[in-house]
């Protein structure tokens, strides 16, 4: 069974994500265990980690995703942040390990400046020193990004540093983002140039390291550096690349979930039936 989903809201309890994600007709999700702008996380009560794993078996919402909050910043040259996010994203990865999850998902961060170098270097240290202290489970997905701003990331190159530099590197897979991979400059809206970035990408990384992927299309254009998601279909990256992204037999294993807009539940749902619709029988 292909696993199709969207990044859903943990609004009251955070068992009712699972009943929100049910009724959407999801069978993978993503979610924020607390608010991604904010420092603070209030403890689980234990009832509801009780619900939540009851729940995720029952529904079979597998695998579930936890995205970490915007504010961690591990490329940070900022002492007084790099050692704050580093605490934050145990404190979140161990709450994703809690609840069941069997993913946790994570930006790269930003060097503000500093250079690239600098900042995969930062990552990669503060990576080392969770994985090392939290003694989880739960796998971390390394996320590509559009490449805004002085953000790391981009390239597949990033990537494999950061994987080469663990201790452990068993304990981390990539989050492939559709949007994100076409707008820092892959050209995967054609056949060829989606055969030649995940060929680039398995040469460099390995497919088997996509664990999921944030199947968005784009309403930014190939290289922009615009990080703008899109309904499927509707964006620059076009209904039939997408297809072709669902379909590829070196992605059948991951989790295909979506960030696309959304205004009400009926956008989730017309994204869901229409990734639903491209899967070929």
């Amino acid at each position: 069974m292909r696993r199709i989903g969207v990044h859903v809201s943990v609004a009251g309890k955070i068992w009712e994500s699972l009943e929100r994600a049910k009724a959407l007709g999801c069978n993978t999700m993503q979610i924020f265990s607390r608010n991604p702008r904010s420092w603070q996380a209030a403890e689980f009560d234990p009832s509801d980690i009780e619900n939540f794993r009851r729940l995720k078996k029952e529904y079979d919402i597998a695998p579930v995703a936890v995205h970490i909050p915007y504010i961690i910043n591990l490329a940070t040259p900022i002492d007084g942040l790099y050692k704050k996010s580093i605490i934050a994203y145990i404190e979140d990865i161990a709450r994703a390990d809690v609840l069941g999850a069997e993913y946790v998902v994570t930006h790269l961060g930003s060097h503000v400046g500093t250079g690239e170098d600098k900042g995969i270097r930062r990552f990669s240290v503060a990576l080392n020193q969770i994985i090392n202290k939290a003694g989880i489970k739960t796998i971390i997905l390394l996320e590509n990004t559009a490449g805004s701003g002085s953000c790391i990331g981009y390239r597949f190159e990033h990537i494999k540093r950061i994987i080469n530099a663990l201790d452990h590197p068993e304990r981390v897979g990539v989050c492939l983002d559709t949007a994100h991979t076409f707008e820092s400059g892959y050209d995967i809206k054609t056949k060829a140039g989606l055969e030649k970035t995940l060929k680039e990408f398995d040469k460099l990384i390995g497919l088997d390291k996509i664990r999921v992927v944030h199947f968005n299309d784009s309403l930014s254009t190939v290289g922009s550096h615009v990080d703008r998601h899109q309904h499927i279909g509707k964006g620059n990256i076009g209904l039939a690349a997408m297809k072709r992204i669902i379909n590829h037999p070196g992605l059948r294993g991951a989790a295909f979930i979506m960030e696309t807009p959304k205004k009400t539940d009926k956008d989730d749902r017309r994204n869901i039936k229409i990734a639903y619709g491209l899967l070929r029988s």
